[in-house]
């Protein structure tokens, strides 16, 4: 917390889903550490409307698979917080080639896990240590955004669900882990979002969702997301953690 304000950190928030989770934090008065691979330059306008929200908050340059990165944005963040109330683990990336899992190569496994789970997990590693040498009394959340794809089969991007998958047992970990410092971590899977990695697919989906596909018909938006991740950060679930959040539209229930 600084100056009565709570602090959060947000991978991959100039953009998609991240931006809209930093930016509903920002609106609700939270000082956000928002962190992206792009150069502050070619980030201009989100940052003037992150500022335009929360003043104090600033934007971090790092890419989480690197190990000398997440040490150096870990270091920012908390040079620039103080303290870290919260940390929402939104990075990922899709494959650049979505390719049959028989014909998967091993470069595009390896970049995909590299990032959304190799480094996800060691950048939450990293902070959450920190987090748990902090002697305040607010109330501390780690959150994960996974994907559907962490239970639904999709085998021409099998390296993304096999890092969801992977993320989510992440969550379970840290949840376990941190419970003794009462840091609590959930874990939100979004189905269908409009962002930059459905935009190849659109048409597809939105002809599924008008099939049937999502129970509430309609494609989610960043914001969806951005809503619940502010309520899990509030701590309206206090008696929680290690907690599935789906926010998909009811696209995961199952009926005969």
């Amino acid at each position: 917390m600084k100056n009565g304000k709570r602090c959060a950190v947000v991978t991959g928030a100039a953009r998609g889903i991240g931006r809209g989770i930093s930016l509903a934090l920002a609106e609700h008065g939270y000082t956000v550490a928002a962190v992206g691979t792009r150069p502050a330059s070619a980030v201009a306008a989100y940052t003037e409307e992150l500022l335009g929200l929360s003043p104090e908050s600033f934007y971090i340059a790092g890419d989480i698979s690197s190990h000398d990165d997440r040490i150096r944005i870990a270091e920012e963040a908390f040079a620039g917080l103080g303290e870290v109330d919260v940390l929402v683990n939104n990075a990922g990336v899709a494959p650049n080639v979505r390719a049959d899992m028989l014909s998967m190569t091993e470069e595009s496994f390896d970049r995909v896990l590299g990032i959304n789970l190799r480094g996800t997990f060691f950048l939450t590693q990293e902070i959450a240590r920190r987090m748990a040498e902090q002697e305040n009394d607010a109330f501390r959340a780690v959150i994960f955004i996974t994907s559907v794809s962490a239970a639904v089969s999709s085998v021409n991007r099998g390296e993304y669900c096999i890092s969801k998958a992977g993320l989510s047992m992440a969550a379970t970990l840290y949840a376990d882990r941190l419970a003794e410092y009462s840091i609590r971590v959930y874990e939100v899977r979004p189905g269908i979002i409009a962002t930059d990695m459905t935009a190849g697919v659109r048409e597809k989906y939105d002809r599924l969702i008008a099939e049937g596909l999502c129970p509430i018909p309609r494609i989610g938006q960043p914001e969806d997301v951005g809503r619940t991740v502010l309520a899990l950060a509030d701590g309206a679930l206090g008696y929680t953690t290690g907690q599935i959040v789906g926010v998909d539209g009811g696209m995961t229930i199952q009926k005969l």
